[in-house]
């Protein structure tokens, strides 16, 4: 048998090795050969991995045309696209993922654009998961269509949150407030919890599907038997399709089980799109309006029909990871060198192997470097939203992707992080944590001048 360029790549990486510098042979193929885009453009989340190709191609730019169409009030003549609303938070995908990439939250005084507010009120629903406020439902949906008022707004204030290095060098950290106005039906009833997000990018999310539940929960930790301070857990969430529960993967609090359900539950939620799995109209029985609002009816009765949300799946199944960027320089493996004895990668696991699976072979068995155990994780009160989300309490987070951290200015603009961007570096991301992270932390604050930019080099080069 002959093997291909790209097979005899993926063979070299996959033995590894370090060579005595820090360096790892293949460390800079984030989703291996097969998976792995180098681009460090604005464009550098969008592309497909590269070992699909021919006809195996065309799902994806179909799914990426879905991705960025801008849907419109039903009916309408464009057929296939109509059924925004009643209510929403955005008209497409790309509105908050641009470019595939990372959403930020709003200035002072100004709306939420690729950030929203989620709602919910004490105790859970039949499936585990949050229950939404009694008004407004999951999630706040300021927009409307025709007819149909949207819920109200939500703006952000910040404060500054003094603290020092062991240097003696001083920082600022600044927290979120978060004030409603207009609400269209009242105030939120009492005790409502709410809980700041921001898109983020959606690169690589493909391989993290394809990492074996198992191999996932022999990361967790829950009592800390191994006493290192790190505890992170499995969050169990409901899987619509296979009417069971299943380990979480997506999401802040690691609240969707799969690609699929995620994007079916954004559409609904931000775009107000139904779809097979989400059939029925997100318009809280209070919103009489929404209710009596007209919908898309596509053949199979729902707006983003069956052959769409495949399409979408596809599309996000085999998005490319972003491949790294000086990953031999010296700064950046002393970096890395600093991030290990931090203990940072107890929680930010930096290679996963991939299973098998028959709809995507090309992604079989790939060492994948997403720096992320998948699991929740105890992070403090300074983080704390005080929102459960199934399994997941109010203090706990999903550990997430570090790939394509270095890039967020160049695609999109800001390097705001978190998951409600209030880290307006990498460094800030870095002081906020708590918890769990806590030593990880003070061990950062104590490191010198120097040594901190070697860690920063290393967290860009990702």
């Amino acid at each position: 048998m002959r093997l291909s360029g790209l097979a005899i790549l993926s063979l070299v990486v996959a033995c590894g090795g370090d060579d005595g510098s820090g360096y790892e042979l293949g460390e800079e193929y984030a989703g291996d050969v097969a998976a792995t885009s180098f681009d460090a453009t604005a464009t550098a989340f969008t592309h497909i991995a590269p070992a699909f190709e021919g006809a195996r191609r065309d799902a994806f730019f179909v799914g990426d045309s879905i991705f960025d169409r801008n849907w419109v009030i039903a009916p309408s003549s464009t057929s296939g696209i109509d059924g925004l609303g009643p209510t929403f938070n955005q008209r497409s995908c790309s509105s908050c993922h641009s470019l595939d990439g990372r959403g930020r939250p709003p200035e002072p005084g100004q709306p939420m654009i690729s950030s929203l507010v989620r709602l919910s009120v004490p105790g859970g629903d039949v499936d585990g998961g949050p229950v939404g406020e009694p008004v407004y439902g999951g999630q706040l949906n300021p927009l409307g269509i025709l007819g149909v008022p949207g819920e109200g707004s939500a703006e952000l204030s910040w404060d500054e949150v003094p603290g020092s290095y062991a240097d003696g060098t001083s920082y600022s950290l600044r927290r979120p407030t978060v004030t409603f106005r207009d609400l269209a039906f009242g105030p939120l009833a009492a005790g409502t919890m709410t809980s700041v997000r921001v898109a983020p990018h959606v690169a690589g999310l493909g391989l993290l599907e394809l990492v074996p539940e198992a191999a996932v929960r022999a990361l967790a930790d829950p009592e800390d038997a191994d006493g290192d301070g790190i505890s992170g857990r499995a969050n169990q969430v409901w899987d619509v399709a296979a009417g069971a529960t299943r380990l979480g993967r997506f999401g802040w609090k690691a609240n969707q089980p799969s690609l699929r359900q995620q994007s079916a539950g954004a559409f609904l939620g931000d775009i107000g799109i139904t779809s097979p799995l989400f059939p029925q109209q997100n318009c809280p029985r209070a919103q009489t309006a929404c209710g009596a609002a007209p919908t898309g009816d596509p053949p199979d009765g729902v707006e983003l029909e069956a052959g769409k949300l495949d399409d979408i799946e596809y599309y996000s199944m085999t998005l490319a990871a972003p491949g790294r960027r000086r990953v031999q320089d010296a700064d950046v493996l002393a970096g890395k060198a600093h991030f290990k004895a931090l203990g940072c990668a107890g929680c930010h696991t930096p290679v996963m192997v991939t299973g098998r699976s028959a709809a995507y072979p090309e992604l079989d068995d790939l060492t994948i470097r997403p720096y992320t155990d998948l699991l929740v994780h105890d992070l403090g009160d300074g983080l704390a939203d005080g929102r459960p989300d199934h399994a997941a309490d109010g203090r706990e987070w999903r550990t997430p992707p570090l790939w394509g951290i270095g890039l967020f200015q160049v695609t999109n603009g800001h390097t705001l992080y978190l998951h409600d961007g209030r880290a307006r570096d990498l460094v800030e991301a870095v002081l906020w944590h708590g918890g769990e992270a806590e030593a990880s932390r003070d061990g950062f604050r104590a490191l010198s001048a120097a040594e901190r930019a070697e860690l920063l080099a290393f967290l860009e080069s990702l």
